[in-house]
């Protein structure tokens, strides 16, 4: 243990890659359990498959690498990380992946069903959900920390001020729970904002039933004039065409459910 602590002390947070290190190890511990794995029982000998991205000095690391149901990846990008890890958990070996995740083809390494962990950096967090949503037909949970008023606005109803884009392409197909909230003195150095823990699981739909490409260029075009009717807003998306008859035009992006947009985005397509 102490010897993990002399080299934690050389692996410095580094503000270009929005690295703030979870030091409270009970958290850590809270993190990992909750992603809800099946039993040993349950698994027949068949290990699950984790990836953790952006383990750093290794905190939630220690604890995936004693679960005997964890088949454990990890993602790290930066150098001094990749070091400690190296010499802390050498049983990671090449499952050690070195460098950025966002640039990873997630697809050739996990050919099938992956779990996504991590206390994610809070400048590229919103990235890692759309690699996720690239990769949802293999990923069936996600357990991470991110900065707490993302976790509000991902986990946010329609009707609220923090539903935006990132909640509505998410939620279409992921359900999202608030777990809890992690104070800024948890981390070294100290964040300027509260974090928060959420879980996402992958839902039961299987197909939009609509044009996916057009669903999300509906919700961007909304969102990004999200003080406009929507009649208004996605007049590009028309080519000059009048608005369909609908209701669902004269409201607001924030006020439409993911169903609704669904909706909208079939009579925008059928117009």
């Amino acid at each position: 243990m102490k010897f993990i602590y002399l080299c934690r002390m050389y692996v410095k947070p580094k503000k270009s890659l929005g690295q703030h290190f979870l030091k409270d190890e009970k958290i850590a511990r809270r993190i990992v359990d909750s992603l809800i794995l099946p039993s040993e029982e349950q698994q027949a000998g068949v290990k699950t498959r984790v990836l953790e991205i952006g383990p750093g000095t290794g905190v939630l690391t220690k604890f995936l690498i004693e679960d005997k149901r964890v088949d454990l990846y990890a993602a790290e990008i930066d150098n001094e990380s990749i070091e400690f890890l190296k010499i802390n958990y050498p049983s990671l070996g090449e499952k050690l992946l070195e460098g950025d995740v966002l640039r990873m083809n997630l697809k050739a390494v996990f050919p099938e069903e992956f779990h996504v962990i991590g206390n994610f950096p809070y400048n590229i967090s919103s990235q890692i959900f759309f690699k996720v949503l690239d990769n949802k037909e293999n990923v069936p949970q996600v357990v991470c920390m991110i900065q707490k008023e993302v976790a509000e606005r991902l986990a946010s109803p329609p009707g609220k001020k923090a539903y935006g884009i990132l909640s509505v392409l998410l939620q279409a197909w992921y359900d999202i729970e608030y777990l809890f909230t992690v104070d800024e003195n948890s981390f070294t150095p100290p964040p300027k904002v509260k974090s928060a823990v959420i879980r996402i699981t992958r839902n039961s739909r299987t197909a939009l039933e609509c044009d996916e490409s057009l669903f999300k260029a509906v919700i961007k075009t909304s969102f990004n004039q999200r003080r406009k009717a929507i009649r208004n807003s996605i007049k590009q998306l028309l080519e000059g065409r009048p608005a369909p008859d609908s209701y669902l035009f004269g409201q607001r992006p924030e006020q439409l459910s993911v169903e609704e947009f669904i909706e909208l985005t079939r009579l925008i397509y059928n117009k």
